[in-house]
């Protein structure tokens, strides 16, 4: 077969075979009476060897060192191709993940474009300086895509501050990404997750924080309680109960029950629920005291009861405790 007839079959232009006859990759059996080449179908089948090997992404030279190397390892090329696909994808999502972003701005102009980018350069930034500052100006000009990747992966305490504030005046959007974070695999971006959500306004947040009171995180469950008891959700008495026990945020947790117990029915359940936890035997002596004092944040007679029986208690600190708080309830 001649040139012509191999390039309309394969595909291949017979600019590309005389190249490859060049590097050596094709060598035609035979020539024609004439001394044009002539391809026989074994070399037709290795144009083809060749053809596939450079659609994977092999460069010309590998595939002559694959065709023609009797010790070359299939297995190696193809883990090479791997990690240089995975690469190229890499940097390939990166670069369409920040065009989307900047097209879901709605640039009106060039100027709009590169501050954009500028802004979501510097969120990317090694200087947390930088980054603290981006994430201050940031505010309806980055998308609350870019704000809640850089908020779930921001290790510095400062700059996490700023991007919880900008979070939070990101409008929506917000909590369901940030929901994507309470179920990471890893401890610390949940509770980026979290506290990204517990400074965040309106229902939907509220509604995830809610959620986020069953999770198996103690953490996770800790700073939803503390967020809910501060929009006056009841849901959260008995985490905030459990945060008193465990001594974790137990002063935040004290306060937040005082503010829960706005109103006499509410008082009496939230006071019932720390003298079931003071009447348990499991209790330490450290986190029965700390119970104790919940009590003088919470108003009404149910809790006075309490404290009146822990004047008795086998512990001498808790009664001395209930005793100092009463008095200062008769002062009051």
């Amino acid at each position: 077969m001649l040139i012509g007839e191999v390039a309309r079959r394969s595909g291949v232009s017979a600019r590309m075979l005389r190249h490859y006859e060049s590097l050596g990759l094709v060598r035609p059996s035979g020539r024609t009476g004439s001394g044009y080449r002539e391809y026989s179908g074994e070399d037709i089948r290795r144009i083809f060897h060749v053809e596939s090997l450079r659609a994977m992404g092999l460069s010309l030279r590998k595939i002559g060192r694959a065709l023609d190397d009797p010790g070359f390892t299939p297995s190696a090329l193809v883990d090479d191709l791997i990690r240089r696909t995975r690469e190229r994808i890499a940097v390939e999502t990166e670069l369409l993940t920040r065009l989307r972003r900047v097209h879901a701005t709605d640039p009106a102009g060039w100027e709009d474009v590169l501050q954009v980018v500028t802004l979501l350069g510097a969120l990317g930034s090694k200087s947390a300086d930088a980054r603290q500052r981006a994430a201050l100006a940031s505010v309806d000009e980055v998308p609350v895509e870019a704000l809640v990747e850089a908020a779930l992966g921001e290790s510095d305490p400062n700059v996490a501050g700023a991007l919880r504030w900008a979070l939070a005046r990101s409008g929506d959007g917000g909590p369901a990404l940030l929901a994507e974070g309470l179920g990471s695999p890893v401890a610390a971006v949940r509770e980026r997750a979290v506290r990204s959500l517990a400074e965040m306004p309106g229902g939907e947040a509220t509604a995830l924080l809610r959620n986020a009171l069953a999770s198996p995180d103690d953490t996770v469950r800790g700073y939803a309680a503390l967020a809910l008891g501060t929009r006056g959700e009841a849901d959260a008495v008995p985490v905030l109960v459990d945060l008193v026990v465990a001594g974790t945020n137990d002063t935040d947790a004290a306060d937040a029950l005082s503010l829960l117990a706005g109103d006499d029915a509410a008082a009496d359940r939230i006071a019932a629920e720390l003298v079931d936890r003071l009447a348990r035997d499991t209790t330490g002596a450290s986190a029965r005291g700390r119970l104790a004092q919940a009590l003088a944040g919470v108003p009404g007679t149910g809790s006075s009861r309490a404290l009146q029986e822990l004047l008795r208690d086998e512990d001498r600190a808790v009664a001395l405790t209930a005793a100092y708080l009463l008095q200062l309830r008769d002062e009051g």
